[in-house]
């Protein structure tokens, strides 16, 4: 099965939810034989639960681009520009290889309000996707200029979180 057309999505907002809701729609992108390709922006910590559970999936693959180490908004390492950068360029060649249906960018927006990548680079990368590739963005302040080119726009909404009461991420629930 292929796409006979591809979307471009974008999931933002304050709110829980983004990233599960991308790995969400690559699960029953899976169930109906679709090919789905994951890189992560800013992520290179290895605990996540999604890392072993795309393991066991077929036709998903999933990278990170990313230190271990929070980037620092204010002042970013130059490690976690070229990473932002080298995810970028990941993501262009997967988008145009052919061989994906549908590749999820994993925090792109968060990379590209910390200013490690440009926005000129990534509406390049929107206006490169071919017809037929579903694109998915995510994380925290998407662009007002990403949200216009968008087909469809979630936000996630913050009314009441755990971590306002002082409960830590969960094994399993947040990572």
């Amino acid at each position: 099965m292929t796409l006979e057309r591809g979307l471009i999505q974008v999931y933002t907002g304050p709110g829980k939810g983004k990233t599960s809701a991308a790995l969400g729609l690559a699960l029953r992108a899976a169930g109906q034989g679709l090919k789905v390709y994951i890189i992560q922006f800013m992520k290179g910590w290895s605990d996540y639960g999604e890392l072993v559970s795309v393991e066991k999936l077929p036709n998903v693959t999933l990278r990170q681009f990313g230190r271990p180490e929070f980037v620092d908004k204010d002042k970013p390492d130059p490690e976690d520009i070229r990473q932002a950068h080298q995810a970028l360029d990941h993501a262009c060649q997967i988008i145009l290889g052919g061989q994906y249906d549908i590749v999820i960018l994993d925090e792109i927006n968060v990379a590209l309000d910390f200013g490690l990548i440009s926005l000129a680079e990534v509406l390049s990368l929107l206006d490169a996707r071919p017809e037929k590739v579903e694109l998915v963005l995510t994380g925290r302040h998407a662009h007002p200029e990403v949200v216009k080119r968008a087909d469809l726009v979630t936000e996630m909404l913050d009314i009441k979180h755990p971590y306002a009461e002082g409960v830590p991420g969960r094994r399993g629930i947040e990572y």
